[in-house]
C-alpha cells in the first residue's frame, strides 16, 4: 500500500489509539523506528528490524489533519523516511508522496495563522511551537525542501511573529505571546511568554539563525534575530551560580521588568540554559556576532558543572542529560575553543549512568518515544558511543542543528 492510500485528512478522531500512538515521535512508535534506523547506519543494527518497525508505523492510516506537526502524524512520518530513504530507495517515493500532503498541510496551517494575525489574536502553541506548530514543521522543510515557498512562508511567518508586538490593554507583548498556561498546572494569568527550545523564544531564534547559516534568507529575518537576541539579553539572569534565563515570564514580571524567581532552573535542553545557550550561539553564527557565540559558549561551559548537572535525575531528552548531552555535543562541534568538548566524555559517562541505573523505571514509566522515553536516550547514547554526528540527522528535531 502506497503511503498516499493511508493519509487520513479527518484526523485523531477518526483513529484509534494504536494509530495514534504509533505515528507519535514524542511518545510512540516513530521514535522507535527512527532508533533502529540510525542504528542499521552505524552498523549496530540491522537494516531488516529497522525495516520492520518502519512497517509498523505505516501500517495504519496517517494524520494528515491541521493538528499534525513534527512531532505527530505526516510530518513525523515523513521525518523518518527521509531519514531510511537514502539507504533505501524503496522508501524514496512514499517519502515524496508524504511531503506532497506536508506541503498541503503547510499551506493550510500559514492561512489559518495570517488569518488570526489579521484578526490581531493572540498566538499559541500549536501554531508556532517546534513540537506541533509551524517551526517543528519549518525544521522538516528546511532539510527536505530548503528551496520551497511553503519553506519561504513559514520564514515569513516567523519573521511577522517576531517583529511585530501585539499591544493589550495598553501594554506591548512580543508576538510569540501566548493566551493560554505553560502547562496546566502552572497558571499564569493574562498570558505569558515563553523562553524555551520547545514552545519558545530559543526555538524561534535557532530556527531564524539555522535557515540563515544554510542561506536561506528573507527580508526582516536578520531584523529579528537581532529582536530575539536583544530579548534574551533583556532577561539575562546573572548570579553566583552561573547566568540564567526563565522558563516563561508572566504579565506581571512584564510589567515589573524582571523575574518572580530568583534562581535557575534545570539545565535542560527545552527550557533550560543548555538549550538556550545553543539558540544563541547559532545566531551568532548566523550573523558573525563572535563576542555573543563566544559568551553562549561560556554560558554553556558554565552550565555542564556538576552542582547544576546534579539537579538532573531523569536521562531523557526532553528534561534529562541526554537532551543536555547531545545539545553539548552540537554546540562543541561548532565553538571557538575546546572548553565544551572538554566536558563531554564525563557528560558521556553521566549518560550512560543514568541510562543503566534507570532502565527499569524508564521501561515501566516512559515507556516509548523520543522526548522521555528509552529511544530518545538511546539515540544521544549512540552519538556517545561513536563520538560522531548521527547518521540520520534525527536530532536536527531538536532544533540544535
Amino acid at each position: 500500500m502506497t503511503a498516499d492510500a493511508r493519509l487520513n485528512p479527518d484526523g485523531a478522531a477518526s483513529l484509534t489509539l494504536d494509530d495514534v500512538t504509533g505515528q507519535s515521535l514524542a511518545r510512540g512508535g516513530v521514535a522507535d523506528a527512527l532508533l533502529h534506523v540510525e542504528r542499521a547506519w552505524t552498523g549496530a543494527g540491522s537494516w531488516a528490524t529497522a525495516q520492520d518497525h518502519i512497517c509498523r508505523v505505516v501500517a495504519g492510516p496517517v494524520d494528515a489533519a491541521d493538528h499534525a506537526g513534527l512531532y505527530y502524524g505526516a510530518p513525523a512520518i515523513a521525518f523518518l523516511l527521509h531519514a531510511a530513504a537514502d539507504h533505501h530507495p524503496r522508501y524514496r517515493t512514499a517519502s515524496q508522496t508524504m511531503d506532497e500532503h506536508v506541503l498541503r498541510l503547510t499551506r493550510r496551517r500559514l492561512d489559518t495563522a495570517a488569518t488570526r494575525i489579521d484578526r490581531g489574536e493572540p498566538a499559541a502553541f500549536a501554531e508556532y511551537d517546534l513540537f506541533y506548530g509551524l517551526t517543528g514543521i519549518g525544521a522538516l522543510l528546511l532539510r527536505h525542501h530548503p528551496c520551497s515557498d511553503e519553506l519561504a512562508g513559514i520564514l515569513q511567518y516567523v519573521v511577522t511573529l517576531v517583529a511585530r508586538p501585539r499591544r493589550e490593554d495598553g501594554i506591548e507583548l512580543p508576538g510569540w505571546w501566548a493566551a493560554h498556561d505553560p502547562d496546566e498546572i502552572v497558571p499564569t494569568p493574562g498570558g505569558h511568554a515563553n523562553f524555551g527550545m520547545a514552545h519558545g523564544a530559543a526555538g524561534l531564534l535557532a530556527f531564524l539563525a539555522l535557515a540563515t547559516m544554510d542561506g536561506h534568507v528573507i527580508d526582516g529575518q536578520r531584523e529579528a534575530i537581532n529582536v530575539l537576541t536583544t530579548w534574551f539579553d533583556r532577561w539575562r539572569q546573572d548570579g553566583p551560580k552561573g547566568s540564567w534565563w526563565p522558563r516563561w515570564i508572566t504579565r506581571d514580571e512584564l510589567n515589573a521588568g524582571r523575574p518572580a524567581h530568583t534562581s535557575p532552573g534545570r539545565v535542560s535542553w527545552c527550557y533550560g540554559t543548555v538549550g538556550i545557550a545553543r539558540a544563541q550561539q547559532l545566531a551568532a553564527l548566523a550573523t558573525g556576532d563572535i563576542r555573543r557565540q563566544q559568551d553562549a559558549e561560556d554560558v554553556l561551559v558554565a552550565g555542564l558543572t556538576d552542582t547544576h548537572l546534579d539537579r538532573i535525575t531523569e536521562p531523557g531528552l526532553c528534561h534529562g542529560i541526554a537532551g543536555v548531552f547531545q545539545t553539548a555535543y552540537r554546540a562543541a562541534r561548532d565553538a571557538r575553543g575546546p572548553a565544551l568538548a572538554d566536558r563531554l566524555p564525563a557528560l558521556a559517562d553521566r549518560l550512560t549512568r543514568h541510562a543503566r541505573g534507570d532502565e527499569d523505571r524508564r521501561h515501566r514509566a516512559h515507556g516509548a518515544g523520543l522526548l522521555t522515553g528509552r529511544a530518545g536516550v538511546d539515540l544521544a547514547l549512540e552519538t556517545a558511543r561513536r563520538s560522531t554526528p548521527p547518521h540520520t540527522g534525527w536530532d536536527a528535531c531538536l532544533l540544535i542543528t
